[in-house]
C-alpha cells in the first residue's frame, strides 16, 4: 500500500481514538499503551517497541517514558525518524470529538487535543502502513512518541537518544497546516524571581518594612523603560522578555514580606538570550538593594532560571527539508519554510543530533475550546507521513 491509497477512514478512526484520552501532561501512559496496541495488532513484534526512563529525569513526575518503536528493514538509504508527543494541555481533558463538516471538534465544552494526537494519528498511520506492506527491503525506520512537550519539551530533552540510534532525516508532526515546514525555532528560558522584603505595620510603622512589591515594580520600570521588556530591539540583537505571573501579599496593612515572579526570554541567538537574562537579573538586584527600612535593611534576591531550549536552523537544503518539500508537493500542494517563534520538540532534538524538520497536521485554534482538525490537511498529513517512512520522498 503507497501513501496515495490511504485507508482515509481508519486513519480519522485512530485520531478519534486517541483524542478522546486524557493524557495530560505526565499522565501519557494511557496514550502509549493504546499506540502499542495499534501496532502490536497491526503484526509488530513487541521487541521493538521501547520505553526511555525520560520520566525520572524531568521536572513533573510522570508515569511513563518516551515512547521509541523501530521497524526493522534491510535497504542501504536514508533511516527515517518521525516523532510526536503524546500529551496535551488541560483544557483539552475529556475531549469527545465529533465530525462537523470538513472538521472534527469537541461535542463538550473542552479543547480537541489535536494537538498533538492528530500528530501521534499520522505517524501512526505511516507506521501501520509499513508494517502491513511487509516490506523488509526498506532502510530501518524509528519513530518516537514524547512525553511532557507542553511543559517545557521535557520528554525531547530527556530523550534516550541510545535507544533511538543513527538517524539520517527526521521528521517532526506537530501544529499548523501541512504547506509550513519549520526548519528552525527560537531558543527559551524560564525565570523565577522571588523577593524577600521586611514585613511591618503598613499603617502604624511603614517606615520598618520594606515592600517586596516596590522593589518589584521599580525593577519591572526600569526595564520597561529601558527597552528590556516586550519586543527587545538591541544593537545586541533581537528577543523577547516577559513577566508573566506575580504572586504575594496577603493584606493592605502589611507592608508586603514576600513576591514570587516569574518571566521569560526567548531569542533566536543564544548570546541575546543570556544577555537579556542578565538585564533582568541586574534590573531586580538593583530594584531589591534599593528599598530599605529607616534603619538600613534591605531585601533579599533568589533568582533561577532554566533553559527551556535553545535555538536551531537547518538550511533550507537539508536532507529532511528537501524530503518534506517533495512529500508535500506530491500532493498537489505549495510548502513553504517558516521559523517558529515558540520551541518545538524539534529543539531538543536538535541537541540530540537529530536534526529535524517539523510539519503540520491541520490543527486550528490550538490550546483553546473553539481548537479544530481540519480533516483535509490531516489526512494529507498521514499520506506525507507514509511516503517519508516507505520511502516515497
Amino acid at each position: 500500500m503507497t501513501a496515495a491509497s490511504l485507508d482515509s477512514t481508519t486513519a480519522l478512526d485512530r485520531f478519534m481514538t486517541l483524542t478522546q484520552i486524557p493524557g495530560k501532561s505526565g499522565q501519557e501512559k494511557e496514550v502509549a499503551g493504546t499506540i502499542v496496541e495499534m501496532l502490536l495488532e497491526a503484526g509488530l513484534d513487541a521487541q521493538q517497541i521501547a520505553f526511555d526512563d525520560a520520566n525520572t529525569r524531568t521536572r513533573l513526575s510522570g508515569d511513563c517514558g518516551n515512547l521509541i518503536v523501530h521497524l526493522p528493514g534491510t535497504g542501504d538509504g536514508a533511516r527515517t525518524m518521525l516523532s510526536a508527543h503524546m500529551d496535551t494541555v488541560p483544557i483539552c481533558l475529556g475531549s469527545r470529538p465529533v465530525r462537523e463538516g470538513d472538521q472534527i471538534t469537541s461535542c463538550v465544552d473542552t479543547g480537541l487535543g489535536a494537538d498533538d494526537r492528530s500528530g501521534c494519528g499520522a505517524i501512526l498511520t505511516a507506521a501501520i502502513e509499513r508494517i502491513r506492506s511487509g516490506r523488509v527491503d526498506l532502510p530501518p525506520a524509528v519513530i518516537a512518541f514524547f512525553i511532557q512537550e507542553e511543559v517545557g519539551l521535557e520528554g525531547a530533552r530527556h530523550l534516550d537518544n541510545g535507544l533511538v540510534g543513527k538517524v539520517d532525516r527526521a521528521f517532526n508532526f506537530d501544529g499548523g497546516t501541512v504547506d509550513k515546514l519549520t526548519n528552525g525555532a527560537i531558543g527559551g528560558e524560564r525565570l523565577e524571581i522571588h523577593i524577600t522584603g521586611v514585613p511591618s505595620h503598613a499603617g502604624v510603622a511603614p517606615e520598618k518594612g520594606a515592600s517586596a512589591i516596590t522593589m518589584a515594580s521599580l525593577a519591572i520600570a526600569d526595564l520597561h523603560g529601558r527597552g528590556w521588556l516586550g519586543k527587545v530591539v538591541k544593537d545586541q540583537g533581537v528577543g523577547t522578555a516577559n513577566v508573566g505571573v506575580i504572586h504575594g501579599g496577603e493584606a493592605t496593612n502589611v507592608v508586603t514580606p514576600e513576591l514570587t515572579l516569574k518571566a521569560e526570554a526567548r531569542s533566536h541567538d543564544t548570546a541575546m538570550r543570556s544577555r537579556i537574562v542578565e538585564e533582568i537579573r541586574s534590573a531586580f538586584e538593583k530594584a531589591v538593594a534599593s528599598v530599605k527600612t529607616e534603619a538600613g535593611q534591605a531585601g533579599r534576591l533568589r533568582f533561577e532560571s532554566h533553559v527551556d531550549y535553545e535555538a536551531f536552523k537547518l538550511p533550507e537544503n537539508h536532507p529532511s527539508i528537501l524530503a518534506a518539500d517533495k512529500a508535500v508537493r506530491g500532493l498537489g500542494r505549495t510548502p513553504f519554510i517558516e521559523v517558529a517563534g515558540g520551541g518545538l520538540d524539534a529543539n531538543w532534538l536538535f541537541v540530540h543530533g537529530i536534526e529535524a524538520v517539523t510539519m503540520g497536521c491541520g490543527q486550528i485554534n490550538i490550546h483553546t475550546a473553539d481548537e479544530r482538525l481540519e480533516i483535509a490537511d490531516y489526512l494529507d498529513a498521514c499520506r506525507i507521513a507514509t511516503a517519508l517512512i516507505m520511502g516515497e520522498a
